[in-house]
């Protein structure tokens, strides 16, 4: 078997001389760019307005990086609220000194919650659907976005994997001296899932009558996006301090299950209501 064994030292970013753009941002603005044209195609084939278009682009942008913020802080770093508060919101780090950081510590729970109050808020307000119908379609997307997302990690060297002796090990030089040991590359495992996930759903939206099941694939898409992530968790370091373990299950798949649990829900139990005559 051919071994990687690969030792992973990039550069943060691109320096601009005044400016560092960190390769992270860069993967979160092909995400959401991708989605863009994704979505673009979507709304074609339904009819829908560009108009209703660029005003869910601002919709999810904001409540996916607001949440996504506010999860990492919540379920894993809540010291912040009370050490750094203003650095929860801006792309800098205060205590300590002044220092810009980018938009680090971004937790997939607190977005997923986020997308859902989002996308019902801008159903309220532009699409006047329902919230299913957007989420249906919106998910899509969101999938291909996370690949990006967890590549941007790997190339951070963040979200690190446990330490393994198989032959896929990668050494991730940013770490502490004590640190730096072969360890599974997580984000990977992920990302490449995450790809599998996307081309389930591009499949049953576009050669399957279950985008008019209502809830199918949003249904779908949590099923399998938080089941990757429940597995994925097994081969992962701990993040943040305030980590714990409930019946040999940690935080981030005591998160996931209530997420596949909806899914599931969605997929064989829902039925829309009926508007009475």
């Amino acid at each position: 078997m051919l071994a990687i064994d690969m030792v992973w030292d990039p550069s943060k970013g691109l320096d601009l001389g005044f400016f560092t753009l960190h390769y992270y941002s860069v993967m979160w603005i092909v995400a959401f760019l991708l989605g863009l044209q994704i979505m673009k195609r979507i709304y074609k084939h339904e009819g829908q307005s560009n108009e209703s278009l660029d005003s869910l682009f601002i919709y999810a942008v904001l409540g996916i990086m607001l949440g996504a913020r506010l999860g990492h802080v919540i379920f894993y770093q809540p010291e912040l609220i009370s050490e750094d508060f203003f650095s929860i919101f801006l792309p800098f780090k205060f205590k300590g000194g002044f220092e810009f950081t980018g938009f680090q510590g971004l937790a997939s729970h607190g977005a997923a919650i986020a997308m859902i109050i989002s996308m019902y808020l801008y159903n309220k307000k532009v699409l006047h659907k329902t919230v299913l119908w957007i989420l249906d379609r919106v998910v899509i997307p969101v999938a291909s976005g996370a690949v990006f997302v967890r590549l941007g990690n790997f190339i951070n060297s963040e979200i690190i994997g446990k330490p393994t002796g198989s032959d896929f090990g990668v050494t991730f030089k940013q770490l502490p001296i004590v640190e730096q040991v072969p360890r599974h590359p997580a984000q990977l495992y992920e990302a490449g899932s995450y790809i599998f996930v996307f081309l389930i759903l591009w499949y049953f939206y576009w050669k399957t009558k279950k985008s008019e099941q209502q809830g199918f694939l949003f249904g779908l898409f949590l099923v399998l996006l938080w089941s990757v992530r429940f597995f994925v968790e097994f081969v992962k370091e701990p993040q943040g301090d305030e980590y714990f373990i409930l019946f040999g299950l940690n935080t981030g798949q005591l998160l996931s299950v209530p997420f596949v649990l909806i899914g599931l829900y969605f997929m064989f139990v829902y039925k829309p209501r009926t508007k009475l005559s």
